[in-house]
């Protein structure tokens, strides 16, 4: 059939974007699973800074990283507490949550220009900014879910 766009074709474009401080980041749309409110974790011993926690959720055991922390953000309090998120993240089969300070809107950047990341900013061999979006007076960092995520693109395992 041809003209007729799969839901997969529609989601190519689209975005869900965050606030982590004063910064808007995005994900895509494809790579998310679902955005659940902030809950307790069962903390990991031994684990990377950024891991939050463990959480249970329908029989799946999902690591929640801190998202300010994973950015390379400074870790302070979100400006409301009630708007805290874990957006839950899929990528090579692996179910991965990000606590985020608020979810903001969907994007759509068809036909809309992606700049690589800026130049003079601080460059790190994990570095999930993979693109800049101008939006309204700024700009969106849009996120490699994969790097973000610390797996490997070819078989889903954290490296």
């Amino acid at each position: 059939m041809t003209g007729v766009a799969t839901m997969a074709d529609q989601n190519e474009h689209h975005w869900l974007s965050f606030h982590m401080g004063a910064q808007l980041y995005a994900a895509p749309l494809r790579e998310v699973s679902e955005v659940i409110r902030e809950r307790e974790l069962t903390p990991v011993p031994g684990a990377e800074p950024d891991l939050l926690g463990i959480l249970h959720l329908r029989g799946h055991i999902v690591p929640v990283l801190d998202g300010r922390l994973r950015l390379g953000l400074p870790v302070a309090p979100a400006a409301d507490a009630a708007q805290v998120r874990i957006v839950l993240l899929t990528q090579a089969g692996q179910l991965i949550g990000l606590r985020v300070d608020a979810v903001a809107e969907l994007l759509s950047t068809e036909g809309i220009e992606i700049a690589p990341p800026p130049p003079g900013r601080a460059r790190r061999g994990d570095d999930p900014v993979n693109g800049v979006l101008a939006w309204r007076d700024g700009f969106v960092a849009l996120l490699d879910v994969c790097r973000l995520c610390r797996l490997n693109r070819e078989n889903g395992h954290v490296v």
